[in-house]
């Protein structure tokens, strides 16, 4: 049996427990500098002329030697949209965490806030999972889904707790009506989530999601321009609370 296998005649659970042998320790640590000199490159460089070769060339290797650990540059890209995907998502984790689990609209707000302070200090890891696609590169979704919908799985779940607590307004519901294949799209969303919000609060939750992003978008991106908003972090904050409130959670989160 090869020495880093994890195959066990005991069954994959006991085989999962096992010490990780010292070659595959040496893996990921190579696979883990990879990562970090990719990060590196993208932000010199960018997605678009990301090259696995002068990757290789600053791990102190020939190019033939990193192959053994990365197939080529789009598994390079692939890596790099998980462990993105995945630091952004231990941050809101952490911002959500640290407010009361009762407080729904300081969850949103921690939320909103951690992706902003986020995107802000890593602008070309941001632009690798939210701007413009890198040409010729598919993200495979089997591996990139979950990592990818960690942020909004989080705020469905505020919104979700606030609307089973009794604490999702429910006063401005004059929305338009769902239509049958939005209504479809919903209820398959709910129920691959186990949510109890209605279409109408989760159609608006879907609003709410969107345009976190877009603010946050517009302000990485540069497109206010430079001199229309200098109250950046007010302007965002101003945004959030008209997201909370287009959310169903009013100051307090209690409906009247």
């Amino acid at each position: 049996m090869p020495e880093d296998s994890t195959e066990s005649p005991v069954g994959p659970a006991a085989a999962a427990s096992r010490p990780r042998t010292p070659r595959a320790r040496a893996r990921d640590r190579t696979v883990a500098d990879i990562i970090r000199l990719g990060r590196e490159h993208l932000a010199l460089h960018g997605a678009a002329a990301l090259s696995l070769r002068a990757v290789a060339r600053d791990l102190g290797v020939v190019s033939s030697a990193v192959y053994r650990y990365v197939d080529n540059r789009e598994e390079l890209l692939t890596l790099l949209l998980i462990d993105a995907y995945n630091e952004l998502g231990d941050d809101v984790d952490a911002a959500v965490a640290a407010v009361p689990e009762a407080d729904f609209r300081g969850r949103f707000e921690a939320l909103g806030r951690a992706v902003r302070d986020w995107a802000l200090r890593e602008p070309s890891r941001y632009s690798l999972l939210f701007g413009s696609p890198v040409p010729g590169y598919r993200a495979p979704a089997e591996r990139t889904t979950g990592p990818g919908t960690r942020v909004v799985i989080a705020l469905m779940a505020i919104l979700d707790g606030a609307f089973r607590a009794g604490r999702l307004s429910m006063e401005s519901r004059r929305a338009p009506a769902i239509a049958t294949g939005l209504g479809g799209d919903l209820a398959k969303i709910r129920a691959e989530f186990g949510l109890a919000v209605p279409d109408d609060l989760l159609a608006r939750a879907a609003l709410a999601w969107t345009s976190l992003f877009g603010t946050v978008s517009f302000e990485v991106f540069g497109q206010y321009g430079g001199e229309t908003f200098t109250a950046r972090e007010e302007l965002f904050d101003h945004h959030l609370a008209v997201l909370a409130e287009v959310a169903g959670l009013s100051p307090g989160g209690i409906d009247s």
